[in-house]
């Protein structure tokens, strides 16, 4: 395996392939505050330029990190269709970009190759790709789930509506969903991220979400962002729970940080099978995001990037109802400007959707990071032309609990309307129903959630 290039009179000989990955990787603060990245741009390319030769079965061959030492790498390595594997070993990495981006490879061929690919695979395939290349290649790809409604249809823009409350207050929550609904918003969640973790306090807020969602025959789900053990205590206890979240890392040392294991994901999506309130089949909710593992001291010295895509790996072992990546919450000490947002959001969501998994983005950024609300307004826009299959949505576009800044309610309405998308079908015939919408677009009685006041 040649891990040499000469560039600009200049030769580049890299370590292995964790130094290659992280050189070849987009430039991102996190990559060099672990002290990975490339230290110039010609570095960057002679990477770039090396990995693009490198074959899927080396990827394979030199795991990042040691199956036998990671519960990650394991569940990775053993869901790989070794069939589809031996068909494809033998390429490239610039040969499966130039797969993936061919005009005549569709949902179909894209759905079957994921299964003989490894997540360090598709991170090193995203590393070769333009802007471009990640939304068409990821638009390319439909991804179906059902939980109590089905999201994911192609000419779709689903969202997960976020009635976040500073104090839990549960009038106050409701008056943000009821605003959220009144403008088309919450089809392919309705979650709250609560303040207090205790039992006392998810169970309160998944009655109230439930009891409102059953009383106005809402088509939608319902879940607190609770971990995932408090939420597990209040479903034991009665909590009506339409599915269990939790987020999740791309090593079993960053995950066990989050104090969660592979054995205790597989114990809630049990539970919720059989004790949860939803139809099913897909019960579970994954957020992840790139720079945990290095706020977490877990990282072993591999690129966010990469981590990032291993996220998925796992996340697909369990075959969840929704995925999505928080691009741009953690600051600038990962992701520094609006350029590594955007990039990093792009990355995310194609990674996703190579895994199969039902992708959405939080399209957000905190108050210290160099980036305002165009910048993510362009990546909503970037997005919803890649077919991201939901985006997170707030209050004006200000979440008053976790005090950053995403979209809003009515950028959501107004993605769908300029890029000629729809709320999810079964969605969309409600709010029709209830007079929010009309033909396919928003009515006058879009915006007033007094419509649902009895």
């Amino acid at each position: 395996m040649n891990l040499k290039s000469t560039f600009g009179g200049k030769t580049y000989q890299f370590n292995d392939l964790k130094d290659l990955f992280a050189k070849a990787n987009e430039e991102k603060s996190g990559d060099r505050l672990a002290g990975v990245a490339a230290e110039t741009v010609q570095e960057r390319i002679a990477a770039k330029a090396v990995l693009s030769e490198v074959t899927l079965a080396d990827i394979r061959n030199h795991p990042l990190i040691d199956a036998e030492g990671d519960e990650v790498s394991a569940i990775i390595e053993n869901d790989i269709n070794e069939p589809i594997f031996k068909e494809i070993k033998n390429w490239s990495v610039a040969e499966l970009r130039e797969y993936i981006l061919d005009n005549r490879t569709g949902d179909r061929e894209l759905k079957r190759i994921s299964n003989g690919l490894t997540s360090e695979m598709i991170a090193a395939v995203a590393k070769l790709m333009s802007n471009l290349d990640l939304v068409h290649a990821a638009n390319k790809i439909e991804i179906l789930t059902t939980c109590n409604i089905t999201i994911g249809h192609r000419g779709t823009l689903a969202s997960r509506l976020q009635p976040n409350h500073p104090t839990d207050n549960v009038d106050g929550m409701l008056a943000s969903l009821k605003d959220g609904l009144s403008y088309g918003i919450g089809d392919a969640l309705i979650g709250i991220n609560p303040v207090d973790d205790s039992v006392e306090s998810v169970k309160r807020l998944l009655e109230a979400t439930h009891e409102f969602i059953q009383e106005w025959e809402v088509p939608t789900q319902n879940c607190v962002l609770a971990h995932v053990t408090t939420q597990m205590k209040a479903i034991e206890r009665g909590a009506p729970a339409d599915m269990i979240f939790q987020s999740i890392a791309g090593t079993e040392k960053a995950n066990r940080s989050f104090g969660i294991t592979a054995s205790l994901l597989q114990e809630a999506a049990d539970m919720a099978k059989k004790f949860g309130t939803s139809s099913g089949p897909e019960r579970l909710y994954f957020e992840t995001g790139q720079g945990s593992e290095l706020s977490a001291e877990a990282h072993y010295g591999i690129d966010q990037m990469t981590l990032e895509s291993r996220n998925y790996g796992f996340a697909r072992h369990y075959n969840p109802y929704i995925v999505n990546t928080v691009v741009g919450f953690i600051g600038p000490e990962y992701l520094y400007n609006s350029k590594q947002v955007i990039r990093a959001g792009l990355e995310d969501h194609f990674m996703g959707k190579m895994h199969g998994l039902p992708m959405g983005v939080d399209i957000c950024y905190t108050n210290h990071i160099k980036a305002d609300q165009n910048d993510i307004e362009d990546l909503g826009v970037l997005l919803t032309a890649a077919g991201v299959n939901f985006i997170i949505a707030t209050p004006m576009g200000d979440d008053c609990m976790l005090n950053y800044q995403s979209m809003s309610y009515h950028d959501i309405a107004t993605l769908r309307q300029t890029l000629g998308k729809t709320p999810s079908p079964q969605f969309a015939a409600w709010l029709e129903r209830v007079g929010i919408y009309e033909d396919g677009r928003l009515t006058k009685r879009a915006g007033d959630p007094t419509i649902f006041t009895k």
